[in-house]
């Protein structure tokens, strides 16, 4: 047989030998994202998100694939969402937006590692054991966010020093309301300043808020924590500039979408350390095993163009010690 017949036959064979004698490829891992907002305004989070994965070897579409489900701010479509993402067999679930994703996500598996992202401390509701010693299979990243609202309102005096009411925009369906409450209350009688609390929970409430503002004489406004208020960023950026309202917020989005000032934990690296956990998880990491992280990382952001709609000017030290300022 000549040398070239002899190399045809062996590939032919070779083709026709069974899988297993093959090399297989390992199947690409998956990871659901479950998220209570919309896709939109999410890629400067989610950006973060898969540069964590990348610093564990993680590529989208590389190396992984990603399935996202967006409850499009209804919170009663989690559940069917998460039941969807196991139903999907993926790898690990990561979830972001709050206690209550992560809630549908571990109501719905027991076995599929969930990292998640929470601005409330895991443990009293359930999602984990202890900060150390999460157990079970949960564990991710507390931002601190309710904890915060003295300290905005601190910045705020000293942006407008003469400012006397003060608004406090808060959401009486997001659970870590009343401990911001408490936490700017106390805060603003140590400075002498009168807090009006009002309330939304929908984009016409919302509406009317500001119009209780305008009549109470408000000087200004601290908008509190919460994935809804966030989702609603635009909203009240135009609201809070049609009234000329001066408004501090607790994440770079807003001045970024045109409101005044925020002062908060830096979400995206929270999300990039949501993505490490992730793609550790992906390489036999339990969730068990990992501690669950809190924010370390805080950030103060400017935006000048508004603060100059408003006539306010801001102070040299309070713009030398801020983060980024929007030009």
């Amino acid at each position: 047989m000549k040398r070239r017949e002899f190399i045809t036959l062996l590939g032919t064979a070779a083709a026709a030998w069974p899988l297993p004698a093959r090399a297989q490829q390992p199947p690409m891992p998956v990871i659901g994202y479950l998220e209570i907002r919309s896709p939109d305004g999410m890629a400067d989070r989610l950006r973060p998100f898969r540069q964590g994965l990348k610093e564990t070897g993680y590529v989208e579409g590389e190396n992984v694939r990603i399935e996202y489900r967006w409850a499009e701010n209804q919170v009663d479509r989690l559940p069917m969402l998460a039941a969807e993402l196991v139903r999907h067999r993926v790898n690990v679930i990561a979830t972001t937006g709050g206690e209550l994703v992560a809630l549908a996500a571990k109501a719905a598996t027991k076995t599929i590692p969930i990292v998640f992202g929470v601005s409330q401390d895991p443990v009293p509701f359930g999602l984990v054991a202890s900060h150390n010693r999460p157990g079970g299979n949960a564990t991710g990243v507390n931002f601190l966010v309710s904890e915060l609202g003295s300290k905005q309102l601190g910045l705020l005096h000293e942006l407008i020093p003469a400012a006397a009411r003060v608004g406090l925009l808060v959401n009486p369906k997001f659970r870590a309301t009343e401990r911001a409450m408490r936490d700017v209350t106390t805060a603003a009688s140590a400075i002498g300043l009168q807090v009006d609390v009002v309330q939304a929970s929908d984009s016409r409430e919302i509406e009317s808020v500001f119009g209780t503002l305008v009549h109470n004489k408000a000087d200004a406004l601290l908008v509190g924590p919460g994935a809804f208020f966030v989702g609603r960023r635009l909203q009240l950026a135009i609201l809070a500039a049609r009234h000329a309202l001066p408004a501090v917020y607790n994440v770079r989005e807003y001045p970024e979408a045109g409101g005044l000032m925020s002062y908060g934990t830096n979400v995206r690296d929270a999300y990039r350390q949501i993505g490490v956990y992730v793609g550790r998880i992906l390489k036999g990491a339990k969730p068990a095993d990992l501690p669950v992280m809190q924010s370390s990382k805080f950030e103060l952001v400017i935006n000048l163009p508004t603060a100059r709609a408003l006539g306010i000017e801001v102070p040299p030290n309070l713009l030398a010690r801020a983060d980024e300022v929007i030009e």
